[in-house]
């Protein structure tokens, strides 16, 4: 067997990290405003040792565009690079200066605010430029000014160069293909975008261009509220004003700070994601966080920060890692720490937000059991009459004269109180209460919560007749005779036998009859449960309401309500089909199912009753 040692040759690994490390080629501002900040840091940080005794006054990164001779240079005033280093650190590739200078000063808490790791964000200067020139003047005392340049292949000069100042500027030749990086505009559109909150001030046109201390970087108690308001205003200017917001600050088991904002949410989940952005030492990455924030918390909005990420090479990625995993699961738990928080200190406060919150603790509930456990202790549904309660106080409540002949605790709730209003009444007859569930989220969250909790079921208002909502195993009284009643289902179905209306389906209608009180509706239609609930969570998935599927329902009559004894006792056939089909129009009308020529007709038969 021959053994051997691979070779990695810098003329066949060019291409590739110039051509595909980086997915986006506006990348290159980054990270070579990055490599500014990091040799600007090390100066602070050899400052702080007594190693520099020079001015650290003025260490301002400057940007500076030149469209006419189309190059693009970003310079510094840190630690610069001497002949040898230049050898090291730029004709080595991937060999990093700011790991060789962490490695120098581990211990030391400055040195978590290098940027760089890999040496590579030097390179993607090439994916912008046809030559890239570096002129540089070490901080080292005696040090001689050094000059790089190199045409994008692997051949490249280097020697004596002419530079005056301490420090050391890249300039760009920008190639043909990329001159749209030559505009002001756009390296205006970079620099916010990547570099907005960066350490260190970076000029650009005369005017600098970022926070170097925004609030995230700072402790809670250093902080008012309109130190907050701020940064959310900076990171999202057309938003309108956060409800509250939570203040990540974590030393171990890993580095994280941040600051989410909750915003407010419609009832209808109209989902706009602002999307919450990812910066690694004030850089921004990426707001395509997934993996770092949990699933029900991606409708937030702020900043997470934190050198422990796992980033890929290209800092573009996140890596496969468990400290991910760890990151999430912190993220969840201060959320719902700051939730519980707020509703044992100021209750009434946590109520008049709920509206907003409720779509946000709901999704965590349904997702992670970890937060569901915390949940239920300030968790809250609200009934029609707005007082609010959470699950363990609901059931109390309601256990009395809400449980069925199974021992069954039934909720029942309406989707929109105003259409619903009719079966909201007779329900209230009976004095039980009915709570609020008005977004699609709901359904999703009233499935899990029957399938959590032993002995208990939701029902909306209009799911069955008022008597079967909670079936206490009582029969009602019938006012009208054995006979009667069966003349009247025949009556009922004979008159309804292939209606084709606002409700027509493949198969006539399933009729009952069902007494209830003399004030109950006398028709009634009815939509099973388990229906509407598909239908609800199937246009969350982003189907149509009723899709491909026949909308099944029934028709209940009430044969105790007077009006069945007077139309039984008509003469006139016409007369009875007629008062009839106007019952069941009005029923149509109160599920809001009226609609088109039967509409028109029953507002004209209407008028002509006047």
């Amino acid at each position: 067997m021959e053994k051997g040692t691979l070779s990695v040759k810098s003329e066949n690994i060019f291409p590739v990290i110039r051509k595909w490390l980086y997915s986006d080629t506006e990348i290159f501002l980054r990270e070579l405003v990055s490599n500014a900040v990091d040799a600007t840091t090390k100066l602070n940080m050899l400052s702080g040792k007594g190693e520099f005794t020079g001015d650290t006054k003025d260490l301002k990164i400057n940007v500076l565009l030149d469209e006419k001779n189309k190059t693009i240079s970003i310079s510094d005033k840190g630690v610069g690079m001497c002949l040898d280093e230049m050898d090291k650190y730029i004709n080595q590739i991937a060999f990093s200066s700011a790991e060789e200078f962490l490695k120098k000063y581990t211990g030391k808490e400055e040195s978590s605010n290098i940027i760089g790791h890999f040496g590579l964000g030097f390179y993607s200067s090439f994916m912008v430029s046809d030559k890239v020139e570096v002129k540089s003047l070490s901080w080292q005392k005696d040090a001689k000014p050094v000059y790089w340049t190199c045409e994008g292949n692997t051949d490249f000069e280097m020697g004596e160069g002419d530079k005056k100042e301490r420090g050391t500027e890249v300039i760009l030749h920008i190639n043909k293909e990329s001159e749209e990086f030559l505009s002001p505009f756009r390296i205006r559109e970079m620099l916010d975008k990547y570099c907005k909150f960066l350490p260190v001030e970076i000029e650009f046109e005369n005017k600098i261009i970022n926070t170097t201390k925004p609030a995230w970087t700072k402790t809670p108690l250093d902080l008012k509220e309109e130190d907050y308001l701020e940064l959310h205003k900076q990171l999202y200017p057309m938003a309108e004003k956060p409800l509250f917001w939570i203040h990540l600050n974590v030393d171990y088991p890993f580095r994280l700070t941040g600051i989410l904002y909750f915003p407010h949410i419609k009832p209808e989940l109209e989902i706009q994601r602002n999307k919450i952005q990812l910066y690694c030492n004030q850089v921004f990455v990426t707001d395509s966080v997934q993996d770092v924030v949990p699933d029900f918390l991606m409708l937030l909005q702020g900043v997470i920060d934190s050198p422990d990420i796992p980033l890929n090479v290209s800092r573009s990625f996140l890596q496969n890692d468990p400290q991910v995993k760890k990151i999430n699961s912190h993220i969840t738990k201060k959320v719902a720490e700051k939730l519980e928080e707020m509703f044992k200190k100021e209750r009434k406060d946590f109520e008049n937000k709920w509206d907003d919150i409720s779509v946000f603790v709901r999704f965590g509930m349904v997702s992670n059991d970890k937060f569901r456990e915390k949940a239920m202790e300030f968790s809250l549904v609200k009934n029609i009459d707005k007082q609010f309660f959470t699950f363990p106080e609901y059931r109390e409540k309601i256990k009395l004269l809400q449980t069925d002949k199974n021992k069954t605790l039934t909720i029942l709730y309406c989707t929109d109180p105003e259409t619903q209003d009719v079966y909201i009444k007779q329900v209230k007859k009976r004095e039980y209460d009915v709570l609020v569930f008005n977004n699609l989220l709901d359904s999703h969250f009233i499935n899990f919560m029957e399938g959590k909790e032993e002995k208990l079921r939701f029902q909306r208002v209009d799911a069955d007749s008022v008597d079967k909502l909670i079936d206490k195993g009582t029969e009602s009284i019938r006012l009208l005779s054995e006979p009667e009643e069966k003349n009247l289902l025949e009556l009922v179905k004979e008159c309804l036998t292939k209606e084709k209306g606002p409700l027509a389906q493949e198969k006539e209608p399933e009729i009952n009859i069902s007494p209830a009180g003399s004030q109950d509706p006398a028709v009634s239609i009815i939509f099973p449960e388990f229906m509407r609930r598909f239908q609800d969570m199937s246009m969350l998935s982003g189907m149509k309401k009723n899709g491909n599927l026949p909308e099944a329902f029934s028709v209940t009559i009430n044969s105790n309500n007077p009006v069945f004894s007077k139309i039984l006792k008509m003469l006139d056939p016409e007369k009875k089909k007629k008062s009839i089909l106007h019952l069941y129009d009005l029923a149509l009308l109160a599920q809001n199912r009226l609609k088109g020529d039967r509409l028109s007709q029953f507002i004209q038969d209407a008028e002509g009753r006047v």
